[in-house]
């Protein structure tokens, strides 16, 4: 049995993705994470692109001071190019 503090999530039941699919789960994220329901039990949760990157990205504290280049050079490096790959392609661009 779902538990009472289901009632206050967003949840969306197997049959209503069943019968509306996508129409349903886009419906559902609008007003945030939708806690899927099979069996009235939670079987899964569905976030959004945003909410999952938020989740998974680690998190920088707030630093009284930090400027804007400090913050920008302590973010985790999301690029697969290696640093002499970036210098070559700055050369090219440069050397027109």
């Amino acid at each position: 049995m779902l538990s009472s503090n289901t009632n206050d999530q967003n949840t969306l039941s197997i049959g209503e993705i069943k019968r509306s699919g996508m129409t349903a789960i886009e419906a559902s994220l609008r007003r945030g994470p939708a806690h899927i329901v099979k069996r009235n039990r939670l079987a899964a949760v569905i976030l959004s692109p945003a909410d999952y990157l938020q989740l998974t990205r680690p998190h920088l504290q707030d630093v009284p001071g930090m400027t804007a280049a400090q913050w920008l050079m302590a973010q985790p490096s999301l690029g697969k190019r290696s640093k002499a790959a970036i210098d070559a392609a700055l050369a090219q661009d440069r050397a027109w």
